[in-house]
């Protein structure tokens, strides 16, 4: 084989590894999991998948030829305990294990608290849990978070010095994993095969999923869900949930 050839084929081949690589995690799905959910907001209608704690700050936005549901404002809400304002919940679905993956796109100013959240075991406004994905980690960012009745409180036993969010409106992807058997919570956020918060808690062992945000803004896109089972539940969340702290 001469040079030329080499080289042409080893290029292939890096590229072939990397892709796999990038697409290896998606692909370790359990056999007793199936796709319970997919939105990717191609039609108006789709916001109404959601339940917010203020629709009037929530869209269906149109970037470069791409729908996502975007969170462009604050939201008039306020739980009785200290907790995030901005949350959209996807309605009537109920997950005990699961794995979820979404794209996420921040589009609020640099400083160490920028975030996007995302919501597990939501049980009633003042208890979930939820992920914070924040620039720069503290007692209050970057972290996964047990809402229990009283303020938030971080129950990581791992996480990084921040998360990179990158240049405004910039995609990344983000993959959550619950076990319930185990308590095991891990996020991923674009590297698949390593998480950056790892926690354990067996508080909630079901309840609803859904996305937002702390106090910033952002867009989301290309959601999947995969589990067991799901079962399907409707509650009003939030109807007479908005009590000031």
């Amino acid at each position: 084989m001469n040079k030329s050839y080499t080289v042409i084929f080893l290029i292939t081949f890096y590229s072939f590894l990397m892709s796999t690589a990038v697409l290896s995690q998606e692909s370790e799905i359990p056999d007793s999991f199936s796709l319970v959910y997919v939105q990717n907001f191609d039609h108006p209608q789709d916001i109404f998948d959601f339940e917010m704690t203020d629709p009037t700050a929530w869209r269906i936005d149109k970037q470069n030829e791409n729908n996502a549901l975007e969170l462009f404002g604050a939201s008039e809400y306020r739980s009785r305990v200290r907790s995030p304002f901005n949350i959209a919940l996807l309605k009537d679905i109920m997950l005990g294990d699961f794995i979820l993956e979404a794209s996420l796109a921040q589009s609020g100013r640099e400083y160490g608290h920028r975030d996007l959240c995302l919501f597990f075991g939501f049980q009633d406004p003042t208890n979930f849990y939820y992920v914070h994905i924040a620039s720069v980690a503290d007692n209050n960012a970057n972290n996964v978070f047990i809402v229990n009745d009283e303020p938030r409180k971080n129950i990581a036993s791992s996480t990084t010095t921040g998360t990179d969010w990158g240049a405004t409106n910039s995609w990344h992807k983000v993959r959550v994993e619950r076990k319930i058997n185990e308590g095991s919570i891990k996020i991923y956020f674009d590297d698949m095969t390593k998480p950056i918060m790892e926690a354990t808690d067996l508080h909630f062992l079901s309840g609803r999923v859904g996305f937002g945000s702390f106090d910033d803004t952002g867009r989301f896109d290309n959601i999947k869900i995969w589990a067991p089972q799901a079962q399907r539940k409707r509650l009003d969340m939030f109807l007479n949930a908005n009590q000031k702290q």
